[in-house]
């Protein structure tokens, strides 16, 4: 079924891999419930699709996601030599958004993976980007600074999107 095209029906693709390396090599944990409720509240996103690797033991992780409000277009792993999974989404997230673009206003992506440069500017070519969320101002692919007037970075969003405990008992969720 096709959703009525409008103002609010933005619809975000998440590189997960990117954001989650990114963020925790600035040192802080990305509260994926805010991070939802902010790109909804912020852009209007309804449906926020977050590209991920599938591992077998993150189920309780997955259902944590999906609690939270996101879509998880999943990913078969591999390992490398080095023993890091690896997940590369890069052609799955440029499909969904190809397949899904009649249905939203506008799109949100949200990577630093200059791999997704040519879907970003064939949003703009075709006025269909909301915004380029870049996980890190300093360590992103040099394709992407064409689009400055297009980006938002998240360590600006450090402060309203990071975990934090309270007392003891974790606030949003954790990754």
């Amino acid at each position: 079924m096709m959703s009525t095209k409008n103002e609010f029906n933005n619809y975000a693709f998440i590189d997960g891999e990117n954001i989650y390396k990114s963020i925790r090599s600035q040192g802080w944990k990305l509260d994926y419930y805010k991070f939802r409720i902010y790109l909804k509240e912020k852009y209007s996103v309804s449906r926020a699709f977050l590209f991920i690797g599938y591992i077998k033991e993150k189920k309780v992780l997955y259902k944590s996601l999906k609690k939270s409000g996101f879509e998880l277009v999943y990913k078969p792993t591999i390992k490398k030599g080095d023993g890091e999974t690896k997940g590369n989404v890069d052609a799955e997230l440029v499909l969904k958004t190809m397949i899904e673009l009649n249905n939203f206003n506008k799109a949100i992506i949200i990577t630093g993976d200059g791999d997704f440069c040519c879907l970003v500017k064939h949003l703009i070519e075709i006025k269909k980007l909301k915004i380029l969320m870049i996980p890190d101002r300093i360590n992103y692919s040099a394709l992407f600074r064409e689009f400055r007037k297009d980006i938002i970075y998240m360590n600006e969003l450090r402060e309203k999107l990071r975990y934090k405990k309270r007392w003891g008992v974790s606030k949003g969720q954790n990754l």
